[in-house]
């Protein structure tokens, strides 16, 4: 797998970028038990104690700068908390050992364990409320504006790839905040493509030529943003996003976690600050990225997962003992 530049990379290496992808398997598998028992939170706390096992073993001081399930209470990988042998590279990690743990628990698609990774220092460490967001592949990199109107955005990106706006695809979550959008996409003569859950796959799908998503728009979870940010630039797309404080506590959140203007539109270079990264993705249950875990004869199971580093993705499946 070719990588960014050898001479400037400091944690895109292989042999990082494969403990991290063991993690994100091993979460998966653990998880598989609980799809359809209609118990999230036992399904998030085996994902995550799988993951957290299997880095605190692995090469680096890293640092969780974006944990999931602070709102929910449900079991985290905390924000803040150390992971690592102490020796190696110094990371950021943004993680979500089940994202779409509602989803999974009922049996439905789209369930997945998703880590982002990149240089110390380098990632938003933003907080657990809404954020307005905007994404885009990497042939209309530079053609989507947060502060513009939809409409605007859709002719941008329409002409950046050479489409008529009727040839578009905008993937909206389907929401009530969301309707004005939906029907703005509609008059524009672009199509709609609504998810329920996990907007983190409606970004990178922008940016893989094999789906057919032009744009995300919406608003949904802020640490998801940073994690589909930083899979965005991976593959050279873009994304910018808007923090949305609902209440003077959660501006305040802001500004405790080292954000002095809450109310600023970020880019993608704002919000993950270095090309160092990389992103690793294992489909839980089947969706639009990846297949689910299968079960196989002989107490095997079986992970697909997703690469993306330096601009090159890499999809592999792996066959381990059941866990």
């Amino acid at each position: 797998m070719q990588l960014i530049n050898k001479e400037e990379s400091y944690i895109c290496n292989h042999n990082l970028i494969m403990d991290f992808l063991q993690a994100s398997q091993l979460a998966a598998a653990a998880s598989f038990p609980w799809i359809g028992r209609i118990n999230k939170n036992e399904a998030d706390g085996a994902g995550t104690e799988a993951m957290r096992k299997r880095m605190n073993q692995i090469d680096m001081t890293g640092v969780v700068v974006i944990g999931e399930g602070e709102m929910d209470e449900a079991p985290m990988l905390y924000i803040n908390e150390r992971l690592g042998t102490g020796h190696g590279p110094e990371v950021d990690i943004a993680v979500d050992p089940v994202e779409g743990t509602t989803l999974m628990s009922k049996g439905q698609e789209n369930s997945l364990a998703v880590i982002a990774v990149a240089k110390r220092g380098s990632l938003l460490h933003a907080p657990d409320m809404y954020m307005q967001k905007i994404a885009a592949g990497p042939k209309a990199k530079g053609c989507i504006d947060i502060n513009a109107s939809l409409t605007e955005n859709i002719h941008s990106v329409a002409k950046a790839l050479e489409k008529d706006c009727k040839d578009l695809t905008v993937m909206i979550q389907d929401r009530p905040r969301h309707e004005g959008l939906i029907q703005e996409v509609i008059q524009t003569g672009a199509r709609v493509r609504l998810f329920s859950d996990v907007d983190i796959t409606g970004a990178i799908a922008t940016g893989l030529d094999e789906i057919d998503v032009d744009l995300l728009v919406g608003t949904g979870g802020a640490p998801e943003g940073v994690i589909a940010a930083a899979a965005l630039k991976c593959l050279g797309g873009d994304f910018q996003g808007k923090l949305i404080p609902e209440n003077e506590a959660e501006y305040n959140r802001c500004i405790e976690m080292g954000i002095p203007h809450p109310d600023k539109s970020f880019t993608i270079d704002e919000i993950v600050k270095s090309d160092d990264c990389f992103f690793v993705a294992t489909g839980i249950t089947d969706g639009l990225l990846l297949k689910g875990v299968i079960e196989l004869e002989n107490s095997k199971m079986q992970t697909h997962s997703l690469v993306i580093a330096g601009g090159t993705i890499k999809s592999s499946q792996f066959v381990s003992s059941k866990f």
